[in-house]
């Protein structure tokens, strides 16, 4: 395998590859770099999670003249959300060269994409639709670009932007760069290389080197206003020797790591905010064994290469599958065997078959460990370490006149008892079972009936209502009770350990593309 420091690239560039956390090149990487600063044009078949980003990426950076303030690149997207993430990639790689990028999109005021292009950018990148506005308006000239980038080109031909992607060639000069990359390669793909490309080079990542087959990767789904407690007691249950937790935002990783330090947990949290001698001290701490669980955000951890990582808990679900290769790759490291945990809420069972469709794989879900199973697994651990305390030499003498005082009055296991009930009692009892108590909702024995504000004026019939519930609620469509559907109402019962689950995925969501609301029912002699 290359290294980054074999293309020969500028300083600064590097110093920004280094500082996304990127070790080596992946395959993709090691074969489409060299390519794209010799300038030919490439076809890169690869799915999100092989890094393409930074392979068209990173030559891009590198060919710009940063000291001219003009567009000398261009990216189409097929989202907004894909514009985005692409940028800001292209920001941080780009940064001590001091490369200007631009993300350009429908939804965004056009005033203020129109000021940003008059103070000088050099990459752009946007969807092909807000593209060509900026290009009729000639608040975007491409006059100076030498490269043009397809990303996703399959989507965009799905998305029906052929004709927008063939107006926007339209606006580049004759002789420039196309690298184009597309997860297949429809007959629209083939049409577009023959007719645009000269001499493309093929550039093909299977699928399998995406994922790392020796990592378990299982989920749990979990209440909105329950996760920190569910993350516990899975913590609690789990042999986790280090582990690494994700978080969104920076903020949500400074308050997940205060909240695991609060609960006795060996927690430390990194993000990009913090200052780089705070950052060492918590890595450092890190690699030693001094925590056990550090919590993160993406980019802070890119740059974690620590073997003994047993774990890896998304907290947060990541954004994409990229994200989550990225994440799940921190553990399983050299041969290891690893395992990858993730929370997941009701709203984001979706996003968890997105994820599961582009990396070609199923999670296994797990129940959360119940009360009973943490508690005794707690009460093991505990008799361990006791057992150690009362064989080591360490100094328990301070409390030998406190234990005679209470066994002169008291019999001695009483006392142990209430010792071990003052300083641990709050380990065994916290619970979440009663986040939700839905009441009498005149449902069978075992059920929760749900009202929904639609009925047969929204064209709903049960198919299509347990087809909703088993989708992104996450239940098997067989568990789905009684339905009764009316002209504009509907009932349905559910299990009584999937209701809360239910009642957060329903909520305010759509079925058959109608509005719904759902709410527990009334018994059936007040409703």
């Amino acid at each position: 395998m290359k290294q980054f420091d074999d293309f020969q690239l500028d300083s600064l560039v590097l110093k920004g590859i280094r500082e996304m956390g990127f070790e080596e090149p992946s395959p993709i990487q090691a074969e489409c770099i060299p390519a794209v600063l010799r300038g030919e044009d490439v076809i890169g078949q690869a799915q999100t999670g092989t890094g393409k980003t930074a392979a068209f990426g990173i030559p891009l950076l590198e060919r710009v003249n940063a000291a001219q303030k003009r567009v000398q690149s261009v990216v189409l997207a097929p989202t907004r959300e894909l514009a985005i993430q692409v940028s800001e990639e292209l920001r941080k790689i780009g940064k001590h060269k001091r490369v200007r990028t631009l993300p350009i999109y429908g939804g965004q005021s056009i005033g203020r994409q129109i000021k940003a292009l008059k103070q000088g950018v050099h990459v752009v990148i946007g969807t092909p639709g807000r593209m060509l506005d900026h290009l009729r308006r000639g608040t975007l000239r491409l006059d100076d670009v030498e490269t043009l980038v397809l990303d996703e080109a399959d989507e965009m031909l799905d998305m029906g932007f052929i004709d927008d992607i063939e107006a926007v060639m339209r606006f580049l000069p004759e002789h420039r760069q196309l690298l184009l990359f597309s997860a297949t390669m429809p007959s629209g793909i083939r049409h577009l290389a023959r007719k645009y490309m000269k001499k493309p080079r093929y550039i093909t990542v299977s699928r399998g080197e995406v994922t790392a087959p020796v990592i378990e990767q299982v989920y749990y789904k979990v209440l909105e206003n329950g996760k920190l407690e569910s993350l516990c007691r899975i913590l609690d249950s789990e042999e986790v020797e280090q582990g690494i937790l994700f978080g969104r935002t920076k903020k949500g990783v400074d308050e997940l790591a205060e909240a695991l330090q609060a609960r006795g947990y060996l927690a430390g949290g990194l993000h990009g905010d913090m200052a780089q001698q705070q950052r060492d001290r918590v890595m450092n701490a890190f690699r030693r064994g001094d925590l056990e669980l550090l919590v993160a955000t993406d980019v802070a951890a890119r740059g974690i290469d620590v073997g003994s990582v047993s774990h890896v808990i998304n907290y947060d679900i990541p954004q994409d599958a990229e994200s989550y290769v990225h994440r799940i790759g921190r553990t399983g490291r050299a041969g290891r065997t690893g395992m990858a945990l993730t929370l997941v809420t009701p709203r984001e069972m979706k996003q968890l078959r997105s994820i599961e469709e582009e990396i070609g794989d199923r999670l296994i879900a797990k129940e959360l460990p119940t009360l009973e199973e943490v508690a005794e697994r707690q009460q093991k651990v505990l008799i361990e370490q006791l057992e150690e305390t009362i064989q080591s030499d360490e100094p328990i003498s301070i409390f030998e006149e406190m234990v005679k005082e209470l066994t002169s009055r008291h019999d001695a296991e009483k006392v142990a008892m209430a010792a071990l009930h003052l300083a641990f009692a709050d380990r065994f009892t916290a619970s979440n079972d009663a986040v939700y108590d839905f009441g009498e909702t005149g449902a069978s024995p075992g059920m929760v009936r749900f009202f929904i504000n639609v009925g047969r004026n929204a064209n709903i019939r049960p198919p299509e209502l347990v087809k909703a519930i088993a989708e992104q609620a996450g239940i098997a469509a067989k568990k789905v009770g009684r339905i009764n559907i009316y002209d504009r109402f509907s009932f349905v019962e559910v299990p009584e350990e999937a209701a809360p689950f239910v009642f957060e995925a329903l909520r305010q969501t759509k079925i058959n593309g109608a509005r719904v609301n759902l709410e527990p029912a009334r018994p059936r002699n007040l409703s």
